[in-house]
């Protein structure tokens, strides 16, 4: 199978970068296109979903400005890069960005917790493997 276009999932924690890193010299390493997603988490209140305020949504833009920023003196980063910071869970947001652009491969990085914190918190890299419809690239520390 070859990997045209691989969606990256970028946060600004150690592991998140990491895998940024990785998913970006697979990409140079196969010339294939590049698209960045970072998952928003709409507030709730009183039961109810409510819309980011766009200063939380200019923090998130900032954040992953700067894991670029930092990764480009390791890594080409293209400019004509896809952006994706879709308001939702983040599965379901990371999956329908990667079917909708067609992405041949997610790349995620995965903080391996396990036992209470994991059922806890949840696991974004297992739900993305789990119901993404192309291959998805776990990166561990």
């Amino acid at each position: 199978m070859a990997f045209k276009r691989i969606l990256i999932a970028v946060d600004s924690s150690e592991i998140g970068s990491h895998a940024t890193l990785v998913g970006l010299q697979l990409a140079s390493a196969l010339s294939a296109q590049v698209g960045f997603i970072h998952a928003i988490a709409p507030a709730i209140s009183d039961g109810a979903w409510i819309a980011v305020a766009s200063p939380e949504l200019a923090q998130t833009t900032d954040e992953i400005s700067q894991v670029l920023t930092t990764l480009r003196g390791q890594v080409p980063i293209p400019e004509e890069a896809a952006r994706f910071l879709p308001v939702g869970p983040a599965v379901e947001s990371i999956t329908g960005a990667a079917r909708d652009w067609s992405a041949d491969l997610v790349a995620i990085g995965s903080h391996g917790r396990n036992g209470l914190d994991r059922v806890l918190l949840g696991s974004v890299a297992e739900g993305v493997a789990r119901y993404a419809r192309c291959p998805v690239l776990i990166v561990r520390k």
